[in-house]
């Protein structure tokens, strides 16, 4: 094999022999080496850089020389005058093998980089996004050659890089003749390949060669709030993020309630798909403002959201799904016009991603949680709760996972709290309260010390977020100001004048600006009925699907949600949010399906992957399980009636208070101590 030499890749190891004069990038694509390319071998992107070896190799059994490459030509050359080449580096398409060579593909140069995320969620992200951008020349119209120029376009990329039976929208066509003689016939053109079956589609054009990358969106449909990130689709990292509370909230406060106005009023559901599909086009545009990105080179969305709001953004009846069997219209991942669902302000050819639905009250949202914790993976038995509106419940390990919906309300997320407020900065997020005096300190969003420090100064204190009345609850309970049915006791029984009558209840004062004209934030008899019913919800449906595995306890918790990150977990054991285990078995994903939504945004492998495991994933529907209701009751009270906690017993010791309601506006006077 005289004309022909090993060539051997790294980190991959992949090797295999072609013949001499053979282009590195062609050797590389030849046998399945990872090696980027946007110009298409034309030496003006840069992307295939690689950095050859010289000399002896006894791991590969080669010894290389200096000619094993063919020298720099009058490209690279140019390429290095012009915009410099690292020492030692290569452009790949240029370069030709012409003896055994060992050659290695930089991170930089490889299609399916590793970041690592550590901002995000501590993981290494693969990056196989499904739309990329493509450097083609296009052949010029001419009489002799009648052909309409996106016909040469599709042409010229089945011929300069293998994409067959190209497709577009009417919106990006409308926009190809001017781009193109703007480029002057040379143009970079954003492909999506979804990698499910379907035709390859042009997204976007853009004149000449486009270095920038391109961006998609990450969005999380939440019934309260919608959050969403701006991702550079070459390395995944998130340049923007931002969130606004979903304008359906007028329409009702709980996925039931939209359910009905939907059934109520004719129109109804369309008012609602109208709501949110503009609060989309705005989120969008806010988000590549921040990002300081034009909104055309935005190409993708990926969109993970419950049930009901699914129906809602894609104008599907959703009425069904207020009653049993709870049937989906459709429950299919589904690739999407961005447009149809009113990411209009992005690429006019952009597409859109919807995770698969994983049953009538189980949804995207928590396929999404599932994609990013993958519990299927380990041995030990996890239980996963995004806490939000509608509560979704993961619990298994590599033996099997199943899965539940709880109707936690919008409680946890600051709605529906005498106090309460969305997670902003003036909003308490933290709180301690002295066991001895009653006396509470707490932090704000937007501020790093304490009320009680000096430091603190005069921030403008607005009321209090969800994070922050899970602690506040918490601590009244571990400081006696609380008892286990969840009564507020009255000053005298409490021992401190913050508890003072508000009808024929009690309220708890936090923060007392009123004299000032500031605002007064309470605790009332009222906020602890709503959290209590919340937490009896999350509570029953974690144990249901504990019962359904047979087992009473689990190995780890993990608190998911857009607040997720700032609950502790023994405000979480005390509240009893969750079963017992061990404070260090209790970690935080935080907003764990929007990092199941990047995960999807990224990764053509992460789609394939989640819509397989969605069919693996046993539901539960807790609306027909009696055992529901019995866990329900049970954990009415705070922590629990039943359930021992010993874990937590080991933590802190509960004071066993019970305060009597007689009827008068101190709400009894008596305390009793048991035991």
């Amino acid at each position: 094999m005289v004309d022909e030499a090993l060539v051997i890749f790294t980190p991959s190891g992949k090797r295999g022999r072609v013949a001499k004069g053979t282009p590195v990038l062609a050797a590389a694509r030849a046998l399945g080496v990872d090696l980027d390319s946007v110009c298409g071998g034309r030496g003006i992107c840069s992307k295939c850089q690689i950095a050859p070896g010289v000399g002896e190799f006894p791991k590969h059994g080669v010894t290389v020389g200096a000619e094993a490459l063919s020298p720099i030509n009058a490209v690279e050359a140019r390429y290095d005058r012009i915009r410099g080449l690292k020492e030692g580096r290569r452009l790949g398409c240029q370069a030709c093998v012409m003896g055994d060579v060992v050659i290695d593909v930089p991170a930089e140069s490889q299609v399916h980089k590793q970041v690592i995320r550590k901002s995000a969620s501590e993981r290494v992200m693969e990056m196989d996004p499904a739309t990329r951008p493509l450097y083609v020349e296009v052949a010029e119209p001419s009489m002799q050659e009648p052909s309409g120029d996106f016909e040469r376009l599709a042409a010229a990329l089945e011929s300069q890089w293998q994409i067959k039976g190209l497709q577009a929208d009417l919106a990006v066509m409308a926009g190809l003749q001017p781009v193109l003689r703007k480029g002057n016939w040379q143009v970079t053109a954003a492909v999506q390949e979804a990698g499910d079956g379907s035709a390859p589609r042009l997204v976007a054009v853009f004149p000449g060669l486009r270095e920038a990358p391109l961006y998609g969106l990450a969005i999380d449909l939440g019934s309260t709030t919608i959050a969403g990130h701006l991702v550079a689709l070459d390395d995944g990292w998130v340049l923007a993020s931002s969130g606004l509370m979903n304008p359906q909230i007028r329409f009702g406060e709980d996925l039931m309630s939209r359910v009905s106005y939907a059934m109520m009023n004719p129109g109804g559901a369309a008012e609602m798909t109208a709501a949110v599909r503009g609060a989309l086009a705005t989120l969008a545009e806010a988000l590549a403002l921040e990002a300081g990105v034009e909104k055309a080179a935005v190409v993708e969305a990926v969109v993970v959201c419950n049930p009901v709001m699914h129906h809602l953004l894609l104008g599907l009846d959703p009425v069904e799904l207020g009653q049993a069997p709870f049937a989906l219209a459709s429950g299919q991942a589904l690739n999407l016009s961005a447009g149809e669902i009113g990411l209009t302000p992005i690429a006019a050819g952009a597409r859109a991603y919807i995770l698969p639905l994983i049953a009538g009250h189980v949804g995207a949202d928590c396929a999404a949680v599932a994609l990013s914790e993958a519990p299927e993976t380990r041995e030990d038995l996890s239980l996963i709760v995004d806490v939000g509106t509608n509560a979704e419940i993961l619990l298994g390990n590599s033996t099997r996972v199943l899965a539940c919906s709880s109707p936690t309300g919008p409680a946890f997320e600051g709605a529906q709290i005498s106090s309460g407020q969305r997670a902003a900065p003036g909003a308490i997020e933290r709180i301690e309260i002295d066991p001895m005096t009653k006396e509470p300190r707490f932090r704000i969003i937007g501020n790093d010390h304490w009320s009680d420090d000096p430091a603190f100064g005069t921030p403008e204190i607005t009321g209090i977020c969800g994070s922050g009345i899970i602690e506040a609850v918490a601590e009244m309970r571990m400081a006696g100001i609380l008892d286990a049915s969840g009564l507020i006791g009255s000053a005298e029984q409490v021992g401190s004048a913050r508890c003072v009558p508000m009808g024929r209840t009690q309220e708890y004062v936090i923060h007392d600006a009123s004299a000032a004209g500031g605002p007064r934030i309470t605790v009332t008899q009222g906020d602890i009925r709503a959290i209590q019913l919340a937490k009896s919800a999350l509570y029953a449906g974690a144990r249901l699907l504990m019962d359904e595995m047979g087992v009473d306890r689990v190995d780890r918790v993990v608190l998911a949600g857009a607040f997720g990150a700032h609950i502790s977990p023994k405000h979480a054991m005390v509240l009893g949010m969750i079963p017992d285990v061990g404070l260090d078995a209790v970690s935080s994903a935080g907003n764990a399906a929007g990092t199941g939504a990047r995960m999807a945004l990224c990764s053509r492998a992460a789609r394939r992957a989640i819509e397989a495991q969605v069919q693996r994933i046993i539901k539960i529907e807790t609306a027909i399980e009696p055992r529901f209701q019995e866990h329900f009751v049970a954990a009415n009270a705070i922590p629990h009636a039943t359930d021992p906690f010993p874990e937590l017993a080991a933590v802190v010791r509960l004071p066993e208070v019970s305060f009597n309601t007689g009827g008068s506006g101190d709400g009894g006077t008596r305390r009793r101590r048991r035991g």
